[in-house]
């Protein structure tokens, strides 16, 4: 039968260490690196909120995780270069396999939408540039909350907004903590494990499908499998 699905949008969807080429010419050798701690800070800035209670919206950690890395490489960051940053960060592409298995996931009856820390505007920006928006059926914020993954509400707030029960909603990320987060508020999930060096968090919880990409995926959740 069709499943209620929510997509996770940054290492999923898309991929924010694409930000490495932007960053060459600013950082040179060190780009690398910069944009791999872009990327953990923005996630380690968004959980520590969220644990705090101290909400900003994800574009706030974005950049304040752009400002760390900057300085923990070395790398000067004016202020013309970090505005320019964050709005390429809203021209990241979609991996190749997201919008063929979107198309065929669609065709198949899946509700899907695109679930997010980020705020909703800018990550419908980010999709409709990507290509994918039109594949899905809408978009599912964290914002609207004023709180962050993997707080059980927001993972509660997606089953609502999908018009479906918890135990029966589908999350789908790359990342292993949303996974979990997820499977802790009782829905079902799928990983994604775009890397086959990317080790799952030995937390005693297990997602309900590991793919490859999501054509795997949409194999895997095909009427017909």
């Amino acid at each position: 039968m069709p499943h209620a699905i929510g997509f996770d949008i940054y290492g999923t969807l898309v991929d924010p260490l694409e930000m490495t080429h932007e960053l060459r010419a600013l950082a040179g050798d060190r780009a690398e690196r910069m944009s791999e701690l872009w990327r953990q800070k923005q996630i380690e800035y968004a959980l520590r909120r969220g644990l705090m209670r101290d909400y900003q919206s994800f574009g706030v950690c974005t950049a304040q995780a752009l400002r760390y890395a900057a300085e923990a490489v070395d790398v000067e960051l004016p202020e013309a270069e970090e505005r320019r940053l964050l709005e390429e960060y809203q021209n990241l592409r979609a991996f190749a396999d997201v919008g063929p298995a979107l198309e065929k996931m669609k065709a198949d009856g899946h509700r899907m939408v695109a679930f997010s820390n980020g705020v909703e505007e800018t990550a419908r920006t980010l999709l409709e540039r990507a290509g994918i928006l039109d594949h899905l059926g809408g978009m599912v914020s964290v914002d609207d909350l004023g709180t962050f993954k993997p707080d059980p509400r927001v993972y509660e707030y997606l089953a609502q907004r999908l018009q479906s029960p918890v135990e029966q909603t589908w999350l789908v990320s790359s990342n292993p903590w949303d996974v979990i987060g997820a499977k802790t508020a009782g829905l079902r999930a799928a990983w994604i494990r775009r890397s086959p060096e990317a080790v799952f968090d030995p937390w005693e919880v297990e997602p309900d499908l590991v793919a490859g990409d999501l054509l795997e995926l949409s194999r895997s959740l095909s009427p017909a499998s």
